[in-house]
Protein backbone atom coordinates (compact mmCIF):
# COMPACT_ATOMS: atom_id res chain seq x y z
CA UNK A 1 0.00 0.00 0.00
CA UNK A 2 1.77 3.64 -1.15
CA UNK A 3 1.63 6.12 1.51
CA UNK A 4 -1.28 8.75 0.91
CA UNK A 5 0.29 10.82 -1.54
CA UNK A 6 3.50 9.56 -3.56
CA UNK A 7 5.06 13.18 -3.26
CA UNK A 8 6.06 11.94 0.06
CA UNK A 9 8.37 9.31 -1.11
CA UNK A 10 9.37 12.10 -3.61
CA UNK A 11 10.14 14.06 -0.39
CA UNK A 12 12.38 11.42 1.12
CA UNK A 13 14.16 10.73 -2.07
CA UNK A 14 15.37 14.15 -2.64
CA UNK A 15 16.54 14.21 1.15
CA UNK A 16 18.64 11.34 1.61
CA UNK A 17 20.47 12.23 -2.08
CA UNK A 18 21.12 16.07 -0.55
CA UNK A 19 21.87 14.41 3.31
CA UNK A 20 23.92 11.82 2.10
CA UNK A 21 26.24 13.70 -0.18
CA UNK A 22 27.71 15.11 3.31
CA UNK A 23 28.23 12.16 5.16
CA UNK A 24 24.05 12.64 6.98
CA UNK A 25 21.13 10.17 6.91
CA UNK A 26 18.50 12.57 6.64
CA UNK A 27 16.01 12.31 9.65
CA UNK A 28 15.94 16.14 9.66
CA UNK A 29 14.75 16.11 6.29
CA UNK A 30 12.47 12.66 7.03
CA UNK A 31 10.59 14.77 9.99
CA UNK A 32 9.98 17.41 8.33
CA UNK A 33 8.78 15.79 5.16
CA UNK A 34 6.25 13.70 7.18
CA UNK A 35 5.09 16.89 8.99
CA UNK A 36 3.99 18.24 6.46
CA UNK A 37 1.95 15.33 5.63
CA UNK A 38 0.10 15.42 8.86
CA UNK A 39 1.63 12.18 10.08
CA UNK A 40 1.48 11.38 13.86
CA UNK A 41 4.35 12.18 16.03
CA UNK A 42 4.47 8.35 17.52
CA UNK A 43 5.32 7.36 13.77
CA UNK A 44 7.45 10.23 12.72
CA UNK A 45 10.28 9.32 15.07
CA UNK A 46 10.83 5.70 14.59
CA UNK A 47 10.34 5.87 10.65
CA UNK A 48 12.67 8.40 10.76
CA UNK A 49 15.05 6.40 13.01
CA UNK A 50 14.62 3.16 10.73
CA UNK A 51 15.28 5.63 7.64
CA UNK A 52 18.68 6.74 8.98
CA UNK A 53 20.09 3.06 9.75
CA UNK A 54 19.44 2.25 5.94
CA UNK A 55 20.62 5.66 4.52
CA UNK A 56 23.62 5.98 6.92
CA UNK A 57 24.59 2.44 6.49
CA UNK A 58 24.69 2.96 2.80
CA UNK A 59 26.53 6.36 3.55
CA UNK A 60 29.24 4.62 5.72
CA UNK A 61 29.94 2.02 3.27
CA UNK A 62 30.83 4.82 0.61
CA UNK A 63 32.84 7.03 2.40
CA UNK A 64 34.39 4.09 4.17
CA UNK A 65 34.84 2.40 0.78
CA UNK A 66 36.41 5.79 -0.65
CA UNK A 67 38.90 6.10 2.56
CA UNK A 68 37.30 9.67 3.19
CA UNK A 69 37.66 8.02 7.42
CA UNK A 70 39.18 8.14 10.76
CA UNK A 71 38.47 5.75 13.14
CA UNK A 72 41.43 7.75 15.55
CA UNK A 73 38.37 10.24 15.88
CA UNK A 74 35.11 7.94 15.63
CA UNK A 75 36.06 5.07 18.05
CA UNK A 76 36.05 7.95 21.29
CA UNK A 77 32.72 9.91 19.94
CA UNK A 78 30.96 6.60 19.30
CA UNK A 79 32.31 4.72 22.98
CA UNK A 80 30.40 7.53 24.66
CA UNK A 81 28.03 8.10 22.25
CA UNK A 82 26.45 4.97 21.84
CA UNK A 83 25.34 4.84 25.90
CA UNK A 84 24.11 8.26 26.10
CA UNK A 85 21.99 7.94 22.65
CA UNK A 86 20.14 4.99 24.25
CA UNK A 87 19.40 6.87 27.52
CA UNK A 88 18.49 10.22 25.22
CA UNK A 89 16.05 7.52 23.31
CA UNK A 90 14.09 6.53 26.71
CA UNK A 91 13.51 10.44 27.60
CA UNK A 92 11.03 12.40 26.12
CA UNK A 93 11.56 16.24 25.01
CA UNK A 94 9.11 18.72 25.89
CA UNK A 95 10.60 21.85 25.72
CA UNK A 96 10.49 24.36 23.30
CA UNK A 97 13.74 26.42 24.90
CA UNK A 98 15.32 23.59 24.11
CA UNK A 99 14.62 23.45 20.52
CA UNK A 100 15.04 26.85 19.43
CA UNK A 101 18.33 26.48 21.30
CA UNK A 102 19.62 23.87 18.99
CA UNK A 103 18.06 25.67 15.91
CA UNK A 104 19.95 28.58 16.59
CA UNK A 105 23.19 26.65 17.23
CA UNK A 106 22.65 24.76 13.49
CA UNK A 107 21.53 27.96 11.84
CA UNK A 108 25.08 29.74 12.94
CA UNK A 109 26.97 26.93 12.06
CA UNK A 110 25.15 26.80 8.63
CA UNK A 111 26.61 30.41 8.04
CA UNK A 112 29.80 29.54 9.04
CA UNK A 113 29.82 26.12 6.26
CA UNK A 114 28.61 28.74 3.20
CA UNK A 115 31.56 31.53 4.17
CA UNK A 116 34.03 29.07 4.17
CA UNK A 117 33.12 27.38 1.08
CA UNK A 118 34.61 29.92 -1.56
CA UNK A 119 35.91 28.16 -4.69
CA UNK A 120 39.43 28.99 -3.74
CA UNK A 121 38.75 27.36 -0.07
CA UNK A 122 40.82 24.25 1.17
CA UNK A 123 41.12 22.15 4.00
CA UNK A 124 43.53 24.00 6.38
CA UNK A 125 45.57 22.02 8.76
CA UNK A 126 43.71 19.70 10.95
CA UNK A 127 44.47 18.81 14.56
CA UNK A 128 42.55 16.11 16.64
CA UNK A 129 42.07 16.89 19.71
CA UNK A 130 42.86 14.44 23.15
CA UNK A 131 40.84 11.31 23.55
CA UNK A 132 39.19 12.72 26.44
CA UNK A 133 37.25 15.86 24.67
CA UNK A 134 36.04 13.00 21.78
CA UNK A 135 34.53 11.57 24.91
CA UNK A 136 33.10 14.11 26.28
CA UNK A 137 31.82 15.70 22.99
CA UNK A 138 30.29 12.26 22.00
CA UNK A 139 28.36 11.80 25.41
CA UNK A 140 27.06 14.88 24.39
CA UNK A 141 26.12 14.77 20.76
CA UNK A 142 24.83 11.08 21.75
CA UNK A 143 22.45 12.39 23.99
CA UNK A 144 21.13 15.31 21.66
CA UNK A 145 20.83 12.39 18.97
CA UNK A 146 18.35 10.19 21.18
CA UNK A 147 16.74 13.05 22.38
CA UNK A 148 15.71 14.71 19.11
CA UNK A 149 15.26 11.65 17.30
CA UNK A 150 18.02 12.48 14.88
CA UNK A 151 21.19 10.52 14.30
CA UNK A 152 23.38 13.25 16.07
CA UNK A 153 25.86 13.88 12.99
CA UNK A 154 23.97 17.14 11.99
CA UNK A 155 25.40 18.46 15.18
CA UNK A 156 29.23 16.23 14.74
CA UNK A 157 30.11 17.88 11.26
CA UNK A 158 29.87 21.29 12.30
CA UNK A 159 31.98 21.04 15.36
CA UNK A 160 34.43 18.96 13.90
CA UNK A 161 34.35 21.55 10.47
CA UNK A 162 34.60 24.22 13.06
CA UNK A 163 37.11 23.20 15.40
CA UNK A 164 39.61 22.27 12.32
CA UNK A 165 39.38 18.47 13.63
CA UNK A 166 39.09 16.18 10.42
CA UNK A 167 39.37 17.40 6.83
CA UNK A 168 36.51 18.25 5.75
CA UNK A 169 35.56 14.65 2.94
CA UNK A 170 36.51 13.03 6.12
CA UNK A 171 34.26 14.47 8.47
CA UNK A 172 31.86 13.16 6.23
CA UNK A 173 32.80 9.65 6.62
CA UNK A 174 32.92 10.22 10.30
CA UNK A 175 29.45 11.15 10.71
CA UNK A 176 28.00 8.63 8.52
CA UNK A 177 29.24 6.12 10.66
CA UNK A 178 28.69 8.17 14.06
CA UNK A 179 25.14 8.46 13.12
CA UNK A 180 24.87 4.89 12.14
CA UNK A 181 25.63 3.73 15.60
CA UNK A 182 23.42 6.38 17.40
CA UNK A 183 20.35 5.61 15.10
CA UNK A 184 20.30 2.16 16.15
CA UNK A 185 20.92 2.73 19.84
CA UNK A 186 18.36 5.59 19.87
CA UNK A 187 15.96 3.39 18.35
CA UNK A 188 16.46 0.77 20.62
CA UNK A 189 16.23 2.74 23.20
CA UNK A 190 12.70 4.38 22.00
CA UNK A 191 11.49 0.41 21.60
CA UNK A 192 12.66 -0.01 25.48
CA UNK A 193 11.14 2.86 26.71
CA UNK A 194 7.56 1.40 26.24
CA UNK A 195 6.27 4.03 24.46
CA UNK A 196 3.24 3.24 21.37
CA UNK A 197 4.59 2.78 18.50
CA UNK A 198 2.08 2.39 15.49
CA UNK A 199 3.51 -0.71 13.94
CA UNK A 200 0.34 -0.95 11.51
CA UNK A 201 1.63 2.47 10.27
CA UNK A 202 5.30 1.29 9.75
CA UNK A 203 3.88 -2.01 8.18
CA UNK A 204 2.45 -0.59 5.34
CA UNK A 205 4.44 2.26 4.64
CA UNK A 206 7.89 2.05 5.67
CA UNK A 207 8.95 -0.33 3.04
CA UNK A 208 8.12 2.25 0.37
CA UNK A 209 9.82 4.77 2.31
CA UNK A 210 12.49 3.13 2.74
CA UNK A 211 12.77 2.05 -0.99
CA UNK A 212 13.00 6.01 -1.60
CA UNK A 213 15.74 6.80 0.77
CA UNK A 214 17.70 4.18 -0.12
CA UNK A 215 17.55 5.22 -3.86
CA UNK A 216 18.43 8.53 -3.01
CA UNK A 217 21.31 7.56 0.06
CA UNK A 218 23.05 5.63 -2.87
CA UNK A 219 23.11 8.22 -5.13
CA UNK A 220 23.68 11.18 -2.54
CA UNK A 221 26.82 8.99 -0.82
CA UNK A 222 28.30 8.43 -4.44
CA UNK A 223 28.57 11.94 -5.21
CA UNK A 224 29.50 13.16 -1.44
CA UNK A 225 32.51 10.50 -1.24
CA UNK A 226 33.96 10.71 -4.83
CA UNK A 227 32.67 13.55 -7.30
CA UNK A 228 31.84 16.97 -5.44
CA UNK A 229 34.23 19.48 -4.59
CA UNK A 230 34.69 20.72 -0.97
CA UNK A 231 33.70 23.64 -1.50
CA UNK A 232 30.90 22.25 -2.89
CA UNK A 233 30.22 19.88 0.75
CA UNK A 234 30.59 22.87 2.31
CA UNK A 235 27.65 24.69 0.71
CA UNK A 236 25.93 21.45 0.59
CA UNK A 237 25.93 21.33 4.21
CA UNK A 238 25.17 24.54 5.25
CA UNK A 239 22.10 23.56 3.23
CA UNK A 240 21.10 20.44 5.48
CA UNK A 241 22.26 22.54 8.61
CA UNK A 242 19.86 25.33 7.35
CA UNK A 243 16.87 22.76 7.01
CA UNK A 244 17.38 21.19 10.34
CA UNK A 245 17.81 24.62 11.95
CA UNK A 246 14.84 26.15 10.47
CA UNK A 247 12.90 22.44 11.41
CA UNK A 248 13.84 22.86 14.72
CA UNK A 249 12.42 26.50 15.03
CA UNK A 250 9.14 25.76 13.16
CA UNK A 251 8.56 22.75 15.47
CA UNK A 252 9.38 24.59 18.80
Amino acid sequence: MLPNDPLLCLLILLAALLYASVGHAGASGYLAAMALYGIAPAAMKPAALCLNVLVASIASYKFIRARAFSWSIFQPLALTSIPFAYLGGLWSVADHTFKILIGLVLIFAAWRSFIQSNPQQRDQQTQPPSNWVLYLAGALLGLLSGLTGVGGGIFLSPLLLLMGWAPTRVISGISALFILVNSIAGLLGLFASGKPIPLDWLQNNLPWLAIAAAAGGWLGAEMGSKRLSIPVIRKVLSLVLLVAGGKMLLTA
